[in-house]
């Protein structure tokens, strides 16, 4: 190579680097220069040389855990209610999303990247009411993001498998987590062998599993302040490209941990005129692992009070849920209600309170997320 096409070289080197730092910038501003990127936009659409999820395939553990080159998206997703030794209760979130990009393979670069990785950290103090949060990006280039089977990290936040068990470590300015999570209940395959449809298009599917009940213990810093906690989690891992039918606007997921050791999941696909798309879906886990799938027909979800944030979005953050082939009628309602993230993507995520809706007794708790109401939501 002659010294002018090395110098060439370099130049464009240079400034793909700065390139992607600048674009890597602007998604980190995304929420105060041109308002969130909608979650609905990240999973309708892909190029087409993206992979689709077009039918089921067996899932092998524990090297599914790991990365899927090919597809659009993918996240790692633990949520989990806690409490410490002085009885006080904290939620906690820790996400990992990972947006590939197109014609990745034609970079040839140490500084080229495959993907962008998007970090979300989250603690609800449910006593004091408080909800801290932060976001973070990175690139896979130079090793500052990615995910194997035995480690999914971000910079300096992590996540690594030990055995059948992870460590969480992670945290940002005043909060910090360091939790064993340890299984208590085997995989559940979501959809039809984790082959989860969203839409009647070929490729409105992702592959999807969850871990519904897992045992947590460690510390918890808040304030400075180290705290060791307890209590349970739920793991949600899910990957495809243009997940989502054409007319959705948005999503409300439930993620419940019931007192009699039952787990529950619902999910209902919202149309852009405010019904449940036919592809909502949930599944019931039964104390001994077992589980049945649930069809949209299966259950019913209704709002029952909304919550208007400080820029005049309202949110669902209290539920009726009933699922009459298991006898359960629920109440589901946010611990508190400002548990919004305002970030590069808007919604709501936050720990709930379970009640039986016949007498008000306490029968769980879980998460609730809700995604697409910032970008205008429904007609109620």
């Amino acid at each position: 190579m002659s010294g002018e096409m090395k110098r060439d070289a370099l130049i464009l080197m240079l400034l793909g680097a700065i390139m992607i730092g600048w674009l890597l910038q602007r998604v980190d501003r995304g929420a105060v220069e041109s308002g969130p990127i909608s979650s609905t936009a990240l999973l309708n659409s892909a190029p087409e040389d993206f992979r689709r999820v077009t039918g089921p395939v067996p899932l092998a553990f524990p090297a599914d855990h790991g990365l899927h080159p090919g597809y659009r998206n993918e996240w790692w997703y633990f949520t989990g209610n806690l409490i410490d030794e002085d009885g006080r209760r904290y939620g906690f979130q820790y996400t990992l999303f990972r947006f590939a990009l197109p014609d990745a393979s034609a970079q040839d670069s140490d500084f080229a990247t495959e993907a962008l990785w998007m970090g979300h950290l989250a603690v609800s103090d449910l006593d004091g009411r408080r909800f801290f949060n932060a976001e973070r990006f990175g690139r896979d280039a130079l090793g500052l993001a990615g995910a194997d089977q035995d480690l999914w990290w971000l910079r300096d936040w992590e996540v690594r498998r030990d055995g059948d068990s992870w460590h969480l470590q992670a945290g940002f300015d005043p909060i910090g987590l360091d939790l064993s999570l340890k299984p208590l209940s085997p995989i559940v395959l979501q959809g039809e062998a984790g082959y989860s449809r969203k839409g009647p298009e070929p490729g409105n599917a992702s592959r999807y599993y969850s871990i519904t009940r897992i045992d947590v213990s460690g510390a918890l810093i808040l304030d400075g302040e180290p705290r060791r906690v307890r209590g349970l989690a739920w793991l949600d891992r899910e990957w495809g490209s243009s997940q989502l039918g054409a007319g959705i606007a948005g999503w409300d997921w439930f993620a419940l941990q019931l007192d009699d050791g039952r787990d529950l999941m619902l999910y209902r696909l919202r149309t852009e005129d405010g019904r449940a798309s036919p592809f909502s879906a949930g599944v019931l886990v039964q104390p001994d692992g077992s589980y049945r799938v649930l069809q949209r027909e299966d259950f019913e979800l209704r709002p029952r009070r909304w919550w208007r944030d400080d820029e005049g979005v309202e949110w669902p953050v209290a539920w009726s849920a009933e699922l009459p082939l298991a006898g359960l009628a629920l109440e589901v309602e946010a611990v508190f209600d400002a548990q919004r993230w305002n970030t590069t993507v808007a919604y709501w995520e936050g720990a709930v309170q379970v009640r039986n809706a016949a007498d008000g007794a306490a029968l769980g708790r879980g998460y609730l997320e809700l995604s697409g109401y910032a970008e205008g939501g429904p007609p109620r």
